[in-house]
């Protein structure tokens, strides 16, 4: 019986190499995985899931206007889709996760959403928040802050590597914009961004 799965971490975990592994093992079995990722991150073009260590493949876009039940139905109605692949997924609507669930219960296919679970601000995103709420197995891919600890919380700073605390929940980047670390150091880092925006 198919399931939906969550797989989360803060940046910087293998979120994009682990969905291509995935989308790898499915066609290294003859089987055919569908792969979307979110329209607002052009990061490495549109179009295509990359990882930092050189794999990428082309993916299907998703915006948030998107019925992605309709569109799934649709695909499966015209080849059989053995799996949904999610990268971004934090991005997804509530109704659109609510779709996928749809996919998985009504289609009976695999749904499997790779994203972060928190913004730079500690708050969850939309698509993660329902995700965790719905999703059938949750799983954490972990990374590490520069002290050793877990990371699990993502810090965004500014041109000169200074945290910012305040913000756009969205702002598309990579290594440039943010960084991963753990619960003591972003409070420590978060801190020092509330007394730096009183003082200036």
């Amino acid at each position: 019986m198919a399931q939906m799965y969550f797989y989360y971490s803060a940046m910087n975990a293998g979120k994009s190499t682990t969905l291509l592994q995935s989308s790898f093992n499915y066609r290294e079995r003859g089987m055919s995985p569908v792969i979307f990722t979110a329209a607002i991150d052009n990061r490495f073009g549109q179009g295509k899931v990359s990882s930092r260590i050189g794999l990428s493949e082309e993916a299907e876009l998703y915006r948030p206007e998107d019925n992605l039940w309709d569109k799934l139905s649709e695909m499966n109605s015209l080849s059989r889709v053995d799996c949904v692949l999610m990268d971004e997924c934090q991005f997804l609507t509530k109704a659109q996760v609510h779709q996928l669930t749809e996919v998985v219960d009504r289609l009976d296919i695999p749904v499997l959403c790779y994203g972060l679970r928190t913004d730079f601000r500690g708050e969850l995103f939309e698509g993660s928040q329902y995700l965790l709420a719905w999703a059938d197995k949750l799983v954490e891919l972990k990374t590490v802050c520069h002290c050793g600890r877990k990371a699990n919380m993502v810090i965004r700073h500014d041109a000169s590597g200074k945290a910012i605390a305040d913000g756009d929940q969205v702002e598309i980047g990579g290594n440039d914009r943010y960084v991963s670390v753990c619960r003591k150091h972003y409070k420590e880092a978060m801190d020092q961004a509330r007394q730096a925006a009183k003082s200036a």
